[in-house]
């Protein structure tokens, strides 16, 4: 990968990355401490890099970054920036948003990674599994449950949206 590779690679998935990990650990200093790590990362090893593959590398980079800053710290913390809003005509709208943060939330960080590069991000299983370093059958196993699990969260009495 050369120097202006790279910086198109930056250019074109920084927001995706930034908000994939924003999105799983939900704090935004975190999130930008891991982006600017994984760019690091990538840099430090863009010889090694196919620049055709870059976005399913740096997804992989982003990932592991952010385990490996999930063990370390040994807490993930969980704000619920929706509570803070939730006044106004976007009541309903702010409601929803917040119980799909309380599901995903009661999914451990393996399914909640799982769940958001596939229906958020748009990644095929295939990519999800070299991302995450699972094969594709185990995505498709880990997805389907963590699928149920905030199927049965989102329809009990309390949360039905």
């Amino acid at each position: 990968m050369t120097e202006r590779e790279y910086n198109d690679c930056v250019k074109l998935y920084a927001d995706n990355v930034y908000r994939f990990i924003l999105k799983n650990i939900k704090n935004e200093n975190d999130a930008k401490d891991i982006v600017q790590s994984t760019y690091e990362k990538v840099w430090v090893n863009r010889n090694q890099v196919d620049n055709l593959k870059c976005k399913s590398y740096l997804f992989t980079v982003a990932y592991n970054t952010m385990i490996d800053s999930i063990r370390k710290n040994k807490r993930v913390i969980l704000k619920d920036d929706f509570a803070e809003n939730d006044f106004g005509s976007n009541n309903q709208q702010q409601n929803t948003k917040r119980v799909i943060e309380e599901a995903l939330n009661k999914l451990n960080s393996r399914d909640k990674s799982l769940v958001l590069l596939k229906d958020y991000e748009g990644y095929n299983y295939a990519e999800i599994g070299e991302i995450t370093g699972l094969n594709e059958s185990q995505v498709k196993v880990y997805l389907h449950r963590a699928r149920l699990q905030l199927r049965e969260y989102l329809v009990s009495v309390n949360n039905v949206i």
